[in-house]
């Protein structure tokens, strides 16, 4: 089929993050510690795949309503698009019971709502604010929520955080916003990661405090795994984090923010703008011969 997998374990220190901002949270209850994205070429063949894997013949079970964490039907303030399903992990082997009964977090996007993802998680390694958290500048924040709502719009016949307002001032308050802060110039100027990834399923991917980006593979899962708990040992201060797909550019595709890779979101954004500028003069000059 043609959907874009890629498995990841979560970073220590995004889970140590979460754990502090939820007093509450349980780490045996935290639902994305481990995750596997599904990336598609649009919502139909989303919503058509999801449907399916719900009737799938297996014991896992699935903790969560079908509406719940369903972020395309309703867009999260910040303008993130997508949907989640938590399963409850089932172990039919006496070697995995330990793992019996935690939770395993399945995300399904389209190609535009993850360009936007993208893009979210490179102001937060290039900028010193967290959009995805709301922390820091809210100027970013909300230019990528209304950069969001261009992208539905534009390609997706769909809303996103600001439903009610018109095209026109859709585009206006991005390019107001985006004056200001320089968004779409700060992504421009990121350069992609010439290193190479090859064929190997695991890569880990490790970044100096300067952003610099350094790639260990290995065709064996456990030898990644050792050598990810290594390394965070090593380097408590690093961001490092495991990555698994099925070929080096599956790699690429799926995990483009640790790439510095946002050139998928420019080209759609501004075009975007484009289609829904023209869009609002058709209709205006529609309006004029109908007067």
């Amino acid at each position: 089929m043609n959907i874009t997998v890629a498995q990841r374990h979560k970073r220590k220190r995004t889970i140590f993050d979460k754990l502090r901002r939820l007093p509450r949270m349980q780490l045996s209850r935290m639902d994305d510690v481990a995750g596997c994205r599904l990336i598609f070429r649009n919502i139909k063949e989303l919503y058509d795949f999801r449907g399916r894997f719900h009737k799938a013949r297996f014991n896992h079970k699935l903790r969560n309503d079908l509406d719940k964490y369903d972020y395309i039907k309703h867009p999260k303030e910040t303008g993130y698009r997508g949907i989640h399903d938590v399963y409850e992990y089932d172990v039919q082997s006496d070697v995995g019971r330990s793992l019996e009964g935690l939770y395993v977090e399945i995300q399904y996007r389209t190609l535009v709502q993850h360009a936007w993802a993208t893009a979210v998680e490179l102001i937060g390694f290039v900028t010193e604010s967290q959009p995805k958290f709301r922390e820091g500048d809210k100027r970013y924040e909300t230019a990528m929520a209304f950069a969001s709502e261009i992208l539905a719009r534009a390609y997706e016949s769909a809303r996103g955080p600001y439903p009610l307002l018109d095209d026109r001032e859709v585009v206006q308050r991005f390019l107001e916003i985006d004056h200001e802060i320089g968004l779409l110039r700060t992504l421009q100027g990121l350069n992609a990661a010439d290193k190479e990834v090859t064929e190997n399923r695991n890569a880990i991917l490790i970044f100096s405090s300067a952003g610099d980006l350094e790639v260990q593979t290995f065709r064996d899962a456990t030898d990644a795994l050792q050598a990810l708990f290594e390394l965070e040992k090593k380097y408590p201060d690093r961001d490092i984090v495991l990555v698994r797909a099925d070929t080096s550019d599956e790699v690429r595709v799926a995990f483009k923010n640790y790439f510095s890779d946002a050139r998928d979101f420019i080209r759609m954004v501004e075009n975007g703008c484009t289609k829904l500028s023209k869009a609002k003069q058709i209709r205006s000059k529609e309006k004029v011969k109908r007067g």
